[in-house]
């Protein structure tokens, strides 16, 4: 998949979020605030967040898209993950708006329950929401994307919270049908119960962006395909460091191999160019390579050096 293919796909998906959520925001809201429930209000409230969220998301996804420049050499990849920290920060500064208002309903009074249509709007929101979750987060793993996969996890964080207000309502509404007002408090309860869900999940999704703006190394399990290949390139003896770090959705590598000391300068910096061209050909995330070429030291046991006395150039030319 091309670059261009990637951020069209990526793009069309946080404008089916906007889009997605912007529907959700005129259902519930209205329903929430003619059929008189708390809870579906601030499901309404979570959802215009989202609309902001996909806005962070697009605006991310536009700058990483953005070629390498003097200020910034090694591209715009970061962009993704610092839009996915300002949807996690949405995230929680809505949930603390959402449980102040939930608390007040509740030393306010609550004097009737929601009316009971206010049900198909919850249920219409969980199965959008989840559709919406699926969608964006299999593309965001495929794509490599941390800024659609916040934003995925902003569509689920939507389901259960919807599932929370679905409860509080129909706990209302029993509670009317059997003349028990107490349950009347279940409306804005459950508003309490999103605001903590929505809370917990933004704190979550920040730690591990800010995680991702920080230069995040892989791991040695997650460079084995990288060493597979360099070490399956002729003339490289050794692999003496290998650093693989990620920069948004794409990876850069840092290496140093050894070349047989035997041969030429411009032999060994054939042998660079060629793990350059095959890092890059044979896997897909990684956006940039830089080699270092040393001597091969005999006392590292990995390959016999004088068993190519010609030190692999004939394989060069």
């Amino acid at each position: 998949m091309s670059v261009d293919q990637r951020f069209n796909k990526a793009e069309f998906a946080a404008w089916v979020g906007i889009v997605g959520n912007l529907i959700l925001v005129i259902v519930k809201g209205t329903i929430g605030i003619t059929a008189n429930s708390k809870a579906l209000i601030a499901d309404a409230v979570h959802s215009a967040s989202d609309i902001a969220g996909s806005f962070a998301v697009l605006v991310g996804l536009k700058a990483a898209k953005l070629p390498p420049d003097k200020d910034h050499p090694y591209g715009h990849g970061k962009a993704e993950p610092i839009a996915a920290i300002i949807v996690s920060l949405l995230l929680i500064l809505v949930s603390i708006e959402v449980g102040i208002s939930a608390v007040k309903s509740i030393y306010s009074g609550v004097e009737s329950a929601p009316a009971s249509y206010a049900i198909y709007a919850i249920i219409f929101s969980i199965l959008l929401k989840e559709l919406m979750f699926q969608y964006k987060y299999r593309l965001g793993k495929k794509l490599s994307s941390q800024a659609l996969i916040a934003n995925a996890w902003e569509h689920r964080s939507d389901v259960f919270s919807s599932i929370a207000v679905l409860i509080g309502i129909s706990g209302a509404l029993i509670g009317d049908y059997f003349n028990y007002p107490w349950m009347y408090y279940l409306d804005p309860v459950a508003g309490i119960i999103v605001a903590i869900l929505v809370f917990i999940m933004g704190y979550k999704l920040i730690k591990e962006s800010i995680h991702n703006t920080m230069d995040h190394v892989l791991h040695q399990e997650e460079t084995e395909g990288l060493h597979k290949t360099i070490e399956g390139v002729p003339g490289v003896l050794a692999i003496n460091e290998l650093r693989a770090r990620e920069h948004g959705y794409y990876v850069i590598v840092d290496v140093k191999l050894s070349v047989n000391p035997k041969i030429s300068v411009l032999d060994g910096h054939k042998i660079g160019k060629m793990v350059k061209k095959r890092l890059l050909k044979e896997h897909s995330n990684v956006s940039d390579v830089f080699v270092h070429v040393n001597p091969y030291d005999p006392g590292y046991p990995y390959k016999n050096v004088d068993s190519d006395p010609n030190g692999f150039s004939n394989i060069l030319h």
